[in-house]
């Protein structure tokens, strides 16, 4: 059983102990990465309690699945975790900016001289990132993401089952994230300056 936090013990280690149930290996994880798990949360999200429960939930998850994950690299596997936590609280809070709220927020700020040329150039990239989808996940996508219906209208204007429209919704969003958030970023980049 191992009792301090001892940075000289390897990750891989503490990680096959937790899987033989070992608590005191799973402290030691949850002391030396706690902190940098939850200010990469709080960096996303600035909001402390919010990060205090993703973080909670991350290392909750890591206990519970510890006999079924296979981590190679525990700080790679807990960034990505916040990551896909804070996106999960994004689209449970319906804390994503809609792509006609962006652009209407790049219309608002038309005293910089490059924000059509900019316009332009997210949503050539934008749609571009779209069209990458499968036919069927790009006309739910479209439905949810630009006329703004939720999944039971998209449901039933499809005339298909919601848990149906949710998996498509889950897959799409999945395959455009990373891509889109950078879009957003680089967007609102721009009209910070």
């Amino acid at each position: 059983m191992i009792r301090s936090i001892d940075n000289k013990v390897d990750d891989q280690y503490l990680l096959a102990q937790m899987k033989g149930d070992d608590e005191s290996a799973f402290h030691l994880l949850y002391e030396r990465y706690w902190e940098q798990v939850y200010n990469a949360a709080y960096k996303r999200l600035k909001d402390a309690e919010y990060a205090k429960d993703i973080t909670q939930d991350i290392f909750l998850q890591l206990w519970s699945r510890r006999k079924e994950i296979h981590i190679t690299f525990v700080p790679g596997y807990l960034y990505t975790a916040v990551r896909n936590n804070v996106f999960k609280w994004m689209e449970k809070e319906q804390r994503f900016t809609t792509i006609p709220d962006l652009l209407l927020c790049l219309e608002r700020v038309s005293d910089h001289a490059d924000v059509e040329l900019l316009r332009k150039e997210f949503m050539q990239k934008y749609e571009n990132l779209v069209n990458t989808l499968p036919p069927a996940q790009q006309v739910i996508f479209k439905l949810r993401f630009h006329e703004e219906l939720s999944t039971k209208e998209i449901a039933e204007k499809l005339n298909i089952s919601r848990k149906t429209v949710q998996n498509q919704l889950g897959k799409s969003v999945g395959q455009l994230r990373d891509a889109l958030d950078i879009l957003y970023l680089v967007a609102m980049l721009h009209l910070a300056n």
